[in-house]
């Protein structure tokens, strides 16, 4: 049976492979073939040459020369001097920093929590395991007492004319 069920499963991701690849690379033969055909049947028609008159792009300066001017904010940054633009980087790195090892000593000491109370429910489940085990062992000391005295009650009884 697993013979079985493990050709069915080859020949299911057989045919899962190529429809895959016929999903992936049909559209792309699909429209080959069309600018192929298209390619035939146009080919006596030329195109004109195409004619371009764009003006060059233009900057962001001519567009807006005045850009922040009146803005207080930004023109208060433009004027920092370089180490001070510098020193409030590492200011901010260093926030950036202090909480990134905050957060990672929250959960540090959540995922600490979260291990110890696995590694109880552990040792509850192996004392349960050790109890049942136990009494499985103590059952069958039982029922080989058991049947100890079932044989020799039933010698006995073959002894004394019984045929069961």
């Amino acid at each position: 049976m697993t013979r079985r069920s493990g050709s069915c499963l080859r020949c299911c991701l057989v045919i899962f492979a190529v429809i895959s690849a016929l999903c992936v690379s049909g559209p792309a033969l699909y429209w080959r073939l069309k600018k192929g055909f298209n390619l035939k049947s146009s080919s006596s028609i030329s195109c004109s040459p195409c004619v371009c008159d764009c003006p060059p792009p233009t900057s962001l300066l001519k567009l807006a020369p005045d850009c922040g001017k009146d803005d207080p904010d930004l023109k208060e940054e433009m004027e920092k001097q370089f180490v001070d633009l510098l020193s409030e980087e590492l200011k901010l790195l260093e926030t950036v920093n202090e909480e990134h090892t905050r957060h990672m000593n929250i959960t540090f000491g959540e995922a600490r929590r979260v291990a110890s109370q696995y590694q109880q429910e552990a040792e509850k489940c192996n004392t349960a395991t050790e109890t049942c085990e136990q009494a499985r062992e103590q059952a069958e000391a039982l029922m080989r007492q058991e049947k100890k005295r079932t044989l020799l009650w039933e010698r006995r009884a073959r002894q004394l004319g019984w045929e069961g």
